[in-house]
């Protein structure tokens, strides 16, 4: 005769375990575990894009950072897993998995009021102490002390709820299968609804929120239907309304007064402000400016200037025909100023991956209207035209380095086919990196092994260098005798002084490909550099008279 298998689930609890489990009637229904399985799954990865937005302000938003990010979960989540089992075998109250649940509601409710300061807090405090692999050391921080704990309370949920789940080692399986595919299929809501629904539409703090609201519900439910707990029930509630009015509006640049806008789109974070004499666009808080307008119009004093040498290289003022494609549209500002200084005449079509960029261009940015923008991605849309133009101009950046499919021999070749004879692009390198094994060395090497003409001007009072690179003709006449022929003084003065800072680049053998393309890297090494010669005059500040030191020094 075969006995039957032994109970696991709530018949066989024994004493105080027992008491406990048949006064929480709920738990008889598994469809509340399930669901309790299936939004846990939906606020670890609802938190784990909300990461990705608000570090990325600070740190960027590259594959360094985001694999930063992964790996603080994944460890989060297997302790969780770790401490969840070991304390459901030693104590199966389910009152303390759903008290760990509203604390983890409490926790990611507060990120949005105080994530940004912990951000800035940990960065300040290792600014000064750590010299190389700053940006990466500081973002393993600032998530280590922000998501660890929420992610290690959450991962102890599926331990926990097999214990209460099972009835029967004739069942165990299809139990635990049914909670993995639960948490599996909310894991993919979560995935799916930050980046698509609430991020663009609430923001990343909003977004916080509302599942920080979904795991609040979960644990007060539990607790109300059993009638107990009702003060720590109402404490969180508390806690949850305060995070909402103190979060839900707060400005990630919140030392940015009077901007003229602040939000968020799939691909960014984005604001706009204004100064005296000109309105400027910014997708990341702390790297810069990514496009500007000049009120009065005129040159920018930034790389713009610079660039607006290629079109005369092209044969602008000599051609009837010409065309323009600019692949990282941002604002326009490159367009606006071409449309200024050479008339309608060149046809000029940019291309932009974020349509709320473009939007803002025509909103806060002037952009001529029969400039066109395709929302597109810009390798993809060479591959998708036949189209040839006289000038394409490469301005891809994003945060701190380029696109690794806009930085590759394929790349490269595909601008080359798509140039005419006497074509010219025009690469923006926004950070000076010199030296054996540099990025822009990288990338030089890359465009060198495509085009037999290479230069590149440095451009004055900025980090920004400009590469041009060209097969047919010769541009640098053409340069010349566009700069002639100009009626603008200015922009006459402005190609004199490029002619004197282009330099003709001696080619390596360091090359960038679809297959191996480590930017992201080979970036973080010149934010490194510049790191340190930022604040190295606040570090000798700080070693000679501390951090009072260094505060008097900034006021």
């Amino acid at each position: 005769m075969v006995s039957s298998a032994p109970a696991l689930g709530p018949a066989v609890l024994q004493g105080g375990e027992r008491s406990t489990m048949s006064t929480r009637p709920i738990l008889k229904n598994k469809t509340f575990l399930y669901m309790t399985e299936f939004f846990s799954g939906v606020a670890v990865m609802a938190v784990e894009l909300g990461a990705s937005r608000l570090l990325a302000p600070y740190f960027s938003s590259s594959q360094i950072v985001w694999t930063i990010i992964i790996g603080t979960i994944m460890i989060a989540m297997a302790l969780g897993n770790l401490y969840g089992g070991r304390e459901a075998d030693k104590d199966p109250n389910p009152d303390r998995l759903y008290r760990r649940i509203l604390i983890s509601a409490v926790w990611i409710a507060l990120i949005p009021v105080v994530g940004k300061y912990i951000v800035l807090g940990v960065s300040a405090a290792l600014i000064f102490t750590v010299s190389t692999n700053f940006l990466i050391i500081a973002a393993f921080a600032a998530c280590m002390v922000i998501f660890v704990f929420p992610l290690f309370l959450l991962g102890t949920v599926t331990p926990s709820l097999v214990k209460y789940a099972t009835d029967s080692l004739d069942h165990n399986g299809r139990i635990v299968g049914n909670l993995e595919a639960f948490n599996t299929v909310g894991s993919i809501l979560g995935t799916f609804l930050p980046t698509f629904v609430t991020i663009p539409a609430v923001g990343t703090s909003v977004t916080f929120l509302i599942f920080s609201g979904i795991l609040l519900i979960l644990g007060l439910v539990y607790f109300l239907s059993s009638k107990t707990g009702r003060r720590r029930c109402g404490a969180a509630a508390v806690a949850f309304l305060l995070c909402a009015v103190l979060g839900h509006t707060d400005s990630f640049a919140f030392w940015e007064p009077d901007l003229l806008y602040e939000g968020e789109s799939i691909y960014n974070y984005l604001q706009v402000k204004e100064t005296e004499d000109s309105v400027i666009l910014s997708t990341n808080v702390l790297f810069g400016v990514q496009s500007v307008k000049q009120k009065d119009g005129g040159l920018t004093g930034m790389y713009y200037d610079t660039a607006l040498a290629a079109p005369l290289m092209a044969g602008v003022t000599e051609k009837e025909d010409f065309s323009m494609l600019i692949l990282g549209m941002g604002s326009g500002t490159y367009a606006t100023q071409c449309r200024e200084y050479f008339g309608p005449g060149p046809a000029i079509e940019g291309v932009e991956i974020d349509q709320d960029i473009t939007d803002l261009a025509r909103e806060y940015f002037d952009l001529p209207e029969d400039v066109t923008v395709t929302t597109y991605d810009g390798r993809a849309y060479l591959q998708a035209m036949d189209k040839r133009y006289d000038v394409i101009m490469v301005d891809a950046y994003q945060d701190i380095t380029i696109p690794f499919q806009m930085s590759t021999v394929e790349f490269f070749s595909l601008v080359a086919d798509h140039l005419t004879e006497d074509g010219v692009m025009v690469v923006n390198m926004n950070m000076h990196s010199d030296g054996e094994g540099s990025i822009n060395a990288h990338l030089s090497d890359t465009i060198s092994s495509v085009f037999e003409n290479v230069y590149t001007a440095d451009v004055p009072r900025t980090t920004n260098r400009e590469l041009f690179a060209w097969n047919g003709g010769d541009a640098l006449e053409s340069l010349k005798n566009g700069a002639d022929a100009t009626p603008h003084a200015d922009l006459r003065e402005m190609m004199e002084d490029v002619s004197e800072r282009l330099t003709p680049y001696e080619a390596g053998d360091l090359l960038l490909t679809d297959d191996k393309a480590p930017v992201e890297l080979l970036g973080m090494d010149v934010i490194d550099t510049l790191i340190q010669d930022e604040v190295a005059l606040y570090r000798d500040i700080y070693e000679e008279e501390g951090l009072s030191g260094v505060i008097d020094s900034l006021l």
